[in-house]
């Protein structure tokens, strides 16, 4: 399992791709990069873009930046080779040794691995994002209802207020002066 971590930490995206960088390769072949980039050299055919291609000098920049350990391409004139799943499985077949096959179906078994573990963790973000969401619609709703509450409190209270004032109005006793009729014609007073 330990020689599973070491190759995962080997493993960058790129261009959208999961890649492994000819130096990183070459150490677990047991060869030297320089070796390792004359074999391909030797076999391009074997190695369309979407197998293996050099990285610009931003991604080297990126790559040096993010990890120590390739600390030393960064003064290197040459930028690395990235090399996804299929470059490597296609490696195996130049670099024909015993150190060569075994360390290939290990790079296998950790690309694999590496899909698995982004794929379960693509789900759980999923699941984490929608249980956030609910929770945010949900605290949304509290306080619109929270906020209708008091509408609705405040408008009992005035509600209330108007029916008291009319009860005040209807208890007083009604002085009532008699009027005189307006008029043409007048009542006899008597």
């Amino acid at each position: 399992m330990d020689q599973l971590d070491n190759i995962q930490n080997c493993i960058f995206e790129f261009r959208g791709q999961r890649v492994m960088i000819d130096r990183d390769l070459a150490d677990l072949y047991g060869v030297p990069t320089k070796v390792l980039n004359q074999a391909v050299k030797r076999n391009m055919r074997r190695f369309p873009e979407d197998f293996m291609f050099q990285l610009n000098d931003e991604e080297k920049q990126e790559l040096v930046t993010f990890c120590d350990r390739l600390g030393v391409l960064k003064h290197s004139g040459v930028n690395p080779k990235a090399f996804t799943q299929e470059g490597v499985a296609m490696l195996s077949g130049i670099l024909n040794s015993e150190v060569a096959i075994e360390t290939n179906i290990a790079i296998m078994r950790a690309f694999v691995s590496a899909r698995k573990l982004i794929a379960s963790m693509s789900v759980s973000h999923q699941i984490m994002k929608l249980s956030a969401d609910i929770e945010f619609i949900k605290s949304e709703m509290e306080d619109t209802l929270e906020i209708q509450n008091d509408i609705n409190e405040s408008t009992r209270a005035q509600l209330d207020a108007i029916s008291t004032a009319l009860a005040e109005l209807q208890a007083k006793p009604a002085d009532v002066k008699p009027r005189r009729r307006i008029g043409f014609i007048q009542e006899e007073e008597g």
